[in-house]
């Protein structure tokens, strides 16, 4: 499914927090958001999960208006998650999975069927997971918790799916692992990283966000050249080759005040 994201403005307590933003992803692309911390990020994808609404602008899917959609249906079509997706209760990894088929489900009341039951194990399965099914979630590692929350989304079968940070507070290892996983899903993926790296790696195309606004887009490599590295995230950046994989690789220093001043 193709995501739109056309002229979005976001006002929060009567700030604007982002100025009309204009992102495609083609159905089956895997599209990066990067910027600063405070660039609106965030913002941006909450509001194409429904936390916030637009100020100006559209989120479409498809071509229809998402915030006209029936917020059940909409949730068929895209699944979210956050960065702040903790529970404060010792779910077990089976029942927060189960979440993900609310939408599906007849009524506010509606009851889970056989076949949910069989989504939700096969959406386990998909993230190597199933193993964790009857554990509680509170106990789990980081990374497993990011493994059960991405079995959440995959059960409510989205066509596109919208991940904040999502190897926030994770190990080298674990950041690899759970990309690599988003990576083969399948669904249209929207992903805010701060990681221009593992950005560069797994994304197809990399929308820049500074100051509420879109600053660059492209592939990972035209786009995150020492210029605009050192304009929008105050560093001097480096390319280098993997010595096995030979993809570009970015190394970083701190600009000098000199070269600060100069900067575009």
């Amino acid at each position: 499914m193709r995501i739109d994201i056309d002229d979005l403005s976001v006002e929060v307590a009567g700030a604007r927090l982002v100025r009309d933003v204009t992102l495609h992803a083609a159905a089956g692309q895997v599209v990066g958001l990067v910027g600063p911390n405070g660039s609106g990020k965030s913002t941006l994808l909450r509001c194409v999960y429904r936390a916030l609404r637009p100020a100006a602008g559209a989120v479409r899917l498809d071509g229809e208006d998402l915030h006209a959609m029936d917020p059940r249906e909409g949730a068929r079509r895209l699944a979210a998650l956050p960065q702040d997706s903790s529970s404060e209760f010792d779910f077990s990894v089976a029942e927060v999975v189960a979440m993900g088929r609310l939408p599906h489900r007849r009524g506010a009341m509606g009851r889970a069927g056989a076949d949910d039951a069989v989504i939700c194990g096969r959406a386990l399965e998909r993230v190597g997971a199933a193993h964790l099914a009857d554990r509680g979630f509170l106990t789990l590692s980081g990374g497993e918790r990011q493994r059960v929350l991405i079995a959440r989304a995959l059960a409510q079968q989205p066509r596109v799916l919208v991940l904040d940070e999502p190897t926030n507070h994770l190990d080298i290892a674990q950041q690899l692992e759970v990309l690599t996983l988003v990576r083969g899903l399948g669904p249209t993926v929207l992903v805010a990283l701060h990681d221009l790296n593992l950005a560069a790696r797994h994304c197809d195309l990399l929308y820049v966000i500074a100051d509420g606004r879109l600053v660059a887009s492209g592939p990972p490599h035209d786009v995150l050249g020492p210029e605009l590295l050192a304009e929008v995230f105050g560093v001097r950046a480096h390319r280098v080759r993997h010595p096995e994989t030979g993809a570009v690789q970015l190394l970083f220093d701190r600009l000098t005040d000199h070269e600060q001043v100069e900067t575009p």
